[in-house]
């Protein structure tokens, strides 16, 4: 039995791990750009300079199972296409490719492990009181102005989004704001524009017309999905995310599992908090139809959203399983330890495959 792992992140790996304890005998391959796994929640302690977002894949997953440092083509007809190294055939495969940061021109992105060692080294070499533009009110912005502020008191650090923290509660958006100023975070409520870029150095310009200097500008938006489900002809939504059955099989073609940011399971949002279980549910499910048995439907809840505002301080939002935000919230030191609990709880179901979460309220799937 030949099953073939596209992409090492939260999804692939817990996905490869459960796999390899479940299923005897299989042959397992991860296929993935890096050789590290890399903790995309820990991507601005990286830029900052306040902590490491990478761990060598080999200590990640399981003794047997085999990992080829590739990028992935194409999929289908039980073939694997690579860039660089001869194709991997497959019985069965998990596409778990993730998320896509497209910066524009002008910007560095700071969700992906590239742009993150890019950023660190050009935030290394600016000049005290350089102005730091982060592009984006999500908490990947949040998170990102407020470590640079905390890790580099010198510069100037500027957030820039249209909101600020649109996912939390009222109540928990002005604590935000408040820590946010209390580190000296310029906030600018406007749509970005473009970034220009000259001799005197760069300004971010807003759709108002607004021209902001900046030395240095972080592009903190997610862009959308790889295209590969696109191009290699599997049935994809108008956001290039592969469309998927109640088990999270490809409904073009069965013997494809798609988990993670790229399947199209509704209601679902773009974290760890997602791809872990559809991964360890992936492989359940998998391991089940192998042994001849009948599969369940995936079916997750959530149960709030944690945010670092600095290594001191943080942010814990209560939410209900449909992921929309309760009243109730935690903040500051204790939130902080909290993040980081659930930080390294993540990393450690990817690597032991032990992973619990809460069921749905709903169907989890979409109509074919």
């Amino acid at each position: 039995m030949k099953i073939v792992v596209a992409g090492a992140g939260y999804a692939g790996t817990i996905a490869a791990n459960r796999l390899a304890k479940r299923v005897r005998d299989a042959q397992i391959t991860v296929v993935n750009p890096r050789a590290e796994f890399v903790e995309r929640v820990r991507l601005h302690e990286q830029i900052s300079g306040t902590g490491s977002a990478a761990t060598p894949l080999r200590a990640m997953l399981r003794d047997g199972i085999g990992i080829r440092v590739d990028s992935v083509e194409k999929i289908g007809d039980g073939v694997l296409t690579l860039r660089d190294t001869p194709e991997l055939a497959f019985d069965y495969a998990l596409l778990a490719v993730g998320s896509t940061v497209v910066p524009p021109s002008g910007t560095v992105a700071v969700g992906t492990w590239e742009g993150a060692q890019q950023a660190r080294k050009l935030l290394n070499e600016l000049a005290e009181d350089s102005t730091v533009t982060v592009v984006g009110g999500g908490l990947t912005g949040i998170e990102t102005a407020s470590e640079i502020a905390d890790a580099h008191p010198g510069l100037r650090v500027r957030l820039v989004g249209a909101t600020i923290g649109a996912s939390l509660s009222p109540a928990a958006r002005r604590r935000v704001l408040t820590d946010l100023e209390g580190l000296g975070v310029e906030i600018v409520l406007g749509s970005f524009a473009e970034v220009r870029v000259g001799k005197a150095g760069g300004a971010v310009v807003l759709e108002t017309g607004d021209v902001l200097g900046s030395d240095l500008t972080l592009w903190a938006i997610v862009s959308g999905v790889p295209d590969l489900a696109a191009r290699s002809g599997l049935q994809v939504t108008s956001d290039g995310r592969a469309v998927v059955d109640e088990f999270l099989r490809s409904v073009s073609d069965p013997k494809i599992f798609v988990i993670g940011d790229c399947a199209a399971v509704p209601n679902a949002r773009f974290a760890c908090a997602t791809a872990t279980p559809q991964g360890a549910h992936a492989a359940s499910t998998l391991a089940r139809l192998i042994a001849g048995r009948d599969p369940k439907p995936f079916s997750m809840g959530y149960t709030g959203q944690a945010l670092s505002l600095g290594r001191r301080n943080g942010l814990v939002q209560a939410s209900r399983r449909d992921d929309t935000p309760r009243r109730f919230h935690i903040a500051g030191r204790l939130a902080a330890i909290s993040k980081e609990s659930i930080n390294r709880y993540a990393k450690y179901g990817s690597r032991t495959a032990n992973y619990a979460w809460l069921p749905g309220t709903g169907t989890s799937h979409p109509p074919r």
